[in-house]
């Protein structure tokens, strides 16, 4: 819903947005659940009941949202709605630009049925975009990001940290602070561009991260190693991998397949983060000091998918966008054809 009712200017800015209220909420819940404050075998069941009061505050905000502009105008028809939609949204300006925006989506809306989960899949139309859709949501949680999060305590203990929980709230602080600077950086560096940045210094921090964790017995120093490939891990985490699946699904789809892929998106990834959740303990159990070597192998695989499918949509309309996918279909010869003509035309 953000990237729909956001400009396009703006629309990675925005959709960033979410993944900074998630880090935030992480920073939060780590702080109240210091044995001194609420997370104590008295205080647990307040902190707890704290997620229903939140809930709650949604609620009541989502009653002052505006409706989708792009919704009122291409589902309903209702033109002088969506203006006033973009009007409430954008303050006093011309709306006009968006509605013609619009109006070549709903043409290309118009020639698509709604689409189903499983058309998804067996539409050669949508196929490329859904497997991009997945796995930059696969890339995100099994960059091995949430075994940070969820086990950190336990990996500065192996480093040999003397307040290991404390070290785990400034994994949150770093990963808030640069969640911001992220908010910043995605409209000018672009999508792709972060994507691939992040995943590269993650693989370089999982990396460092080992040799630390394996050297610790010899070298007392290489503690520091992994304390710092921890939050060397964490800053390029959120530089693109961490926020950019959330709104970059949207951008891929039109309006007609956009719902589905957004459900089976969402899906994908909470599906992978209950696996890390519920594997990553047993894992390293097996695996030891060697753990993040799996996420090292992993995030390479990421790191090749992103540099040769992942599309740059910073400042492309949802319609150029789907174009990009369009294109990528046709055979080299009639791409070939196509320049000639086009050529011809010119002339």
């Amino acid at each position: 819903r953000v990237s729909e009712v956001s400009p396009t200017a703006l629309r990675g800015a925005l959709g960033t947005l979410h993944q900074l209220a998630i880090v935030t909420g992480i920073l939060i819940s780590q702080v109240l659940g210091l044995d001194f404050l609420l997370g104590n075998d008295e205080m647990w069941p307040l902190l707890l009941g704290l997620s229903g009061v939140a809930a709650l505050l949604q609620f009541f905000l989502l009653l002052l949202c505006p409706e989708s502009p792009r919704y009122l105008y291409i589902k309903l028809g209702k033109v002088e709605e969506a203006k006033k939609s973009l009007k409430r949204l954008r303050g006093n300006c011309d709306p006009m630009k968006e509605i013609a925006e619009m109006e070549k989506e709903k043409q290309e809306a118009a020639s698509e049925k709604k689409v189903s989960i499983g058309q998804l899949f067996t539409s050669s139309k949508y196929r490329q975009a859904v497997i991009v859709a997945l796995m930059v949501q696969i890339s995100q949680q099994f960059s091995g990001i949430n075994a940070i999060f969820y086990y950190s305590t336990n990996i500065f203990e192996r480093a040999g940290v003397d307040q290991p929980v404390y070290a785990t709230i400034g994994v949150g602080v770093v990963n808030t602070v640069f969640t911001v600077i992220s908010v910043f950086l995605v409209e000018k560096a672009g999508r792709r561009s972060l994507f691939l940045a992040g995943l590269m210094g993650m693989l370089l921090s999982a990396v460092a991260m080992t040799v630390g964790l394996v050297l610790l017995s010899q070298f007392a120093w290489m503690s520091y190693v992994s304390m710092i490939a921890i939050f060397l891990f964490v800053i390029f985490f959120e530089v693109g991998p961490g926020p950019i699946p959330w709104f970059i699904v949207a951008e891929l789809f039109s309006q007609g397949p956009r719902p589905a892929a957004i459900a089976i998106a969402g899906f994908c990834n909470w599906a992978c983060n209950f696996i890390v959740g519920m594997c990553f303990q047993y894992i390293a159990d097996l695996c030891g000091s060697y753990v993040f070597v799996i996420f090292a192998v992993l995030l390479l695989v990421f790191l090749l998918f992103a540099y040769l499918k992942v599309p740059e949509t910073k400042g492309k309309s949802f319609e150029e966008i789907a174009a990009v996918f369009r294109r990528k279909k046709l055979p080299a010869k009639t791409m070939t054809e196509l320049e000639e003509l086009r050529g011809g035309e010119v002339a």
